[in-house]
């Protein structure tokens, strides 16, 4: 017979994770839904535009002069109630679980991503390890999303799709191997420490060259301008998802913000010391300024969550042969060099970064 207490204490814990969840999934869910808003914007303020400015909250005193705040309430509301067209002949199993298998692990990696020190789901020790496995799940939902429409354009372009996702997952699993070289551990949160210090402590400046390929690999990862050419609409009209209405186009949507949001978190825990202060051991740092904190984690996220939007607002996109160029003839081959670079330098122990202790 069970001990009561014993049910009593795993009913509590796994209260206490699922209020850790729901804490966490529903403000990313709202993050998600107003950078696309953002992104409307400032994309329309750089072309001297000025972006949704029609549905907001004229009603409410103090945000009138906000407009378009309540665009993304509108296109929720919209997409709900859009009919979802399945296209003849296509395998409505795998047509309709192809957005859930792009936008869960999305949503389930940030199960790991600790926010500052201690606010984590799951604190766990192959965090990295568990991080890369959910990541490369999504590339099952582009594939299976394009081959279950029946549908040509969307086959051609889940492959291409497919191809670059992999070509720079490579590039970036390297650049991730430089951060654990470093660290010496899988552990997100002992990553953050192992960075412990002002800002030339972190890992984008001996890890530079791997900091700049992680994040272009990212951008390319998430086929975000200038490397959406799953999505090129003059050649294959939206990609793998053209078949796609309704909410099921939506969650893809989602899917792709959500993962720009994750990759540019991922960015300041492996390279910008995650939430602690780049003021610490400065005159600063003796001031509210050199005091660590999820502030300073969700500032540097923001800035690399805006330059995803800047580059879809600069960059004209890329040609197909020249983004696997990039990926498999420069990219992977500066990380291979730079790794071996790298662990010269940890056998040196090169102050400040690579000091045992």
């Amino acid at each position: 017979m069970v001990d009561m207490s014993t049910f009593i204490d795993v009913a509590v814990y796994l209260g206490i994770i699922l209020i850790k969840i729901l804490v966490l999934v529903f403000p990313l869910f709202i993050v998600v839904a107003y950078y696309t808003l953002a992104e409307r914007k400032i994309i329309g303020y750089m072309q001297v535009r000025v972006g949704p400015n029609r549905v907001g909250f004229d009603a409410v005193p103090g945000l009138r002069r906000i407009r378009g705040l309540g665009q993304p309430i509108a296109d929720a509301v919209k997409l709900m109630f859009k009919e979802i067209v399945i296209p003849t002949n296509a395998n409505v199993f795998l047509f309709v679980i192809a957005p859930v298998l792009s936008f869960a692990p999305a949503i389930a990696a940030w199960a790991v991503i600790p926010f500052d020190d201690g606010w984590v789901v799951a604190d766990i020790n192959v965090g990295l390890l568990y991080l890369l496995a959910m990541t490369s799940i999504s590339v099952y939902g582009v594939i299976i999303a394009g081959w279950a429409s029946n549908s040509k354009y969307a086959f051609l372009g889940s492959i291409r799709s497919a191809a670059q996702i992999i070509s720079y997952e490579i590039a970036m699993g390297f650049t991730l191997v430089g951060v654990v070289l470093a660290a010496g551990s899988l552990n997100l949160s002992d990553i953050v420490m192992a960075q412990k210090g002002s800002l030339i402590h972190w890992y984008w400046l001996p890890l530079f060259p791997l900091f700049i390929i992680y994040f272009i690999s990212a951008t390319a990862e998430t086929n975000r301008a200038p490397f959406d050419v799953a999505e090129g609409e003059s050649e294959i009209v939206a990609g793998f998802h053209t078949e796609y209405s309704g909410m099921l186009f939506a969650v893809f949507f989602l899917a792709e913000y959500a993962n720009m949001i994750l990759v540019s978190a991922l960015a300041v825990i492996m390279f910008l010391g995650g939430w602690l202060s780049p003021f610490e051991g400065t005159i600063l740092g003796e001031t509210i300024l050199g005091q660590h904190g999820i502030v300073w984690f969700l500032l540097k996220t923001s800035i690399f969550m805006l330059l995803f939007l800047w580059f879809r607002a600069t960059f004209p996109r890329y040609r197909y042969d020249q983004i696997m160029r990039l990926g498999w003839k420069i990219f992977i081959p500066i990380t291979l060099v730079w790794i071996v670079v790298e662990a010269a330098a940890v056998l040196a122990n090169l102050p400040p970064w690579f000091v045992e202790g």
